[in-house]
């Protein structure tokens, strides 16, 4: 499974006439690159196979009896727009190079080529699909909305199904839970599942932020205290416990709450009762207990920061709370949603994501999870000056955006393509060169210009500018 996107299937189609080539490409994408790997003799089986195998990435030659690889590439367009293609040939030009791109080809190489540089190539090309296609979902997601939220959950992932599915197994029961999952991906959101689809939905659930209280005050109000119990006790004081009789109780957090106080909390789990402060008598009371958190429990107990014996009384059953990188195929729907939300409420409804801040939402590595997306999407919303919220609204951070050690082939802007070797290669260099610098000289370093120029996207320019290592600095005045 691809980590980085949630694809499953990474599939490569490999079209070329010669078998030995074939074979090849395709023993290295197999055992390098751990991708399905089919192979078509000549375009029109190609055709075929992608109609009914639908794969990510194509990789084609340009010489072949009957369709060439432009024809084919043409056509697999028809079929779906979303395919990267990776031309190869053995007899290219830079007029064909510029022509392959100017049609919406990803990449090309000649042949021979160096397998680390095709497999580099394949890596990019294949979360460029999962880019354009979640893109593609989220603008059909504007005409037609998928499935509703399951209790504050959107989002449709297998882990995220998985999820939701034990939760309403687990809702009728009294049992203990404990919610893990990193910050950010909705443990107080299944708390509140579990107890809406509870006997107890009746009557309100009780949280308690534990990092938020010293001990002292959190002692006080989770168990509560008689009038007298301490200096400024001057009435009696309900505990949360008793508040959420016949009810549910989160423990936010619970590996912040100090020892002292999780000897007390573990009495409440096996005896169904509790002691408010300066009181000698005991309290019965029917709670349900959910727990949550984001650290290392186990490591705590390691060194002797949380009691075992507590734990094993909370970890009855867990809930796993997947990471927004475990989700992506997600995000589109998430981003929909979000901002559907935020502009009801800031009455904005003219607003909407241009194609740039959609892409830099898809392929970002979100580390706060659901809630640092959510979050951007708000203040998008509240201070973009509309009706249109390009990338520079969602103020995001650039070094967060492109992450070396978790999105590094998702950063375009910072790859580079592996030098050629060869006379062949250095002629290629030296004309294409040239072109491109006498294009950005005649727009003064515009590449946006440069590129509607050329008949290019402009991306395509972008990288052929890097595989040059031509400055636009040398060209603006």
């Amino acid at each position: 499974m691809n980590e980085l996107t949630g694809n499953s299937s990474r599939r490569v189609l490999i079209v070329d006439d010669e078998p030995d080539m074939r074979r090849l490409l395709a023993r290295l994408l197999v055992k390098k690159g751990g991708y399905e790997v089919l192979e078509a003799d000549s375009g029109a089986v190609g055709l075929v196979i992608v109609r009914e195998w639908l794969p990510d990435v194509v990789l084609t030659d340009v010489k072949m009896p009957g369709m060439d690889g432009v024809e084919f590439f043409r056509r697999l367009k028809e079929v779906d727009p979303t395919i990267s293609t990776i031309i190869m040939t053995g007899y290219g030009t830079v007029e064909m190079a510029v022509e392959a791109l100017k049609t919406g080809v990803y990449d090309f190489f000649q042949k021979p080529f160096d397998n680390d540089q095709i497999l580099h190539a394949v890596a990019r090309a294949m979360e460029r699909t999962w880019l354009l296609r979640e893109n593609r979902r989220f603008h059909e997601l504007q005409q037609n909305p998928e499935r509703g939220d399951f209790f504050g959950f959107i989002g449709n992932a297998p882990r995220l199904l998985e999820v939701e599915d034990l939760l309403r197994r687990l809702a009728p029961s009294d049992m203990t839970v404990l919610i893990r999952g990193e910050s950010g991906t909705g443990k107080e959101v299944a708390a509140r599942a579990l107890h809406a689809m509870s006997g107890r939905a009746g009557r309100r659930m009780v949280t308690v932020n534990c990092p938020a209280l010293p001990e002292n005050i959190l002692e006080s109000e989770l168990f509560g205290y008689c009038k007298g119990a301490f200096t400024g006790a001057d009435r009696d004081k309900v505990g949360l416990f008793v508040e959420a009789h016949r009810s549910t109780i989160l423990l936010d957090e619970i590996a912040d709450i100090p020892v002292s106080i999780q000897t007390k909390l573990l009495r409440v789990l096996q005896e169904k009762e509790i002691q408010p402060l300066g009181q000698t008598r005991t309290i019965p009371v029917d709670v349900r207990v959910v727990a949550s958190t984001n650290q290392d429990i186990e490591a705590k107990i390691a060194r002797g920061e949380f009691r075992e014996d507590l734990f094993y009384r909370l970890n009855v059953v867990t809930v796993r709370m997947p990471s927004l990188e475990e989700i992506r195929s997600d995000i589109p729907l998430l981003i929909h949603h979000f901002l559907g939300k935020y502009r009801t409420e800031y009455e904005r409804p003219e607003h909407e994501f241009s194609e740039e801040a959609i892409q830099l939402l898809l392929r970002r590595p979100w580390r706060g999870n659901v809630r640092e997306l959510q979050n951007t999407i708000n203040r998008a919303v509240l201070l973009g000056a509309g009706p249109t919220l390009d990338k520079k609204d969602l103020r995001l951070d650039v070094q967060a955006q492109c992450s070396t050690n978790a999105h590094p082939d998702l950063c375009f802007d910072q790859v580079q393509h592996l030098d050629y070797a060869g006379a062949k290669e250095a002629v290629l260099k030296e004309f294409t060169a040239s072109y491109l610098r006498a294009a950005l000289g005649r727009t003064k370093g515009n590449i946006s210009l440069a590129a509607k120029n050329c008949g290019m996207e402009r991306q395509a320019l972008q990288r052929l500018l890097r595989r040059y290592q031509i400055a636009i600095s040398d060209f603006r005045s």
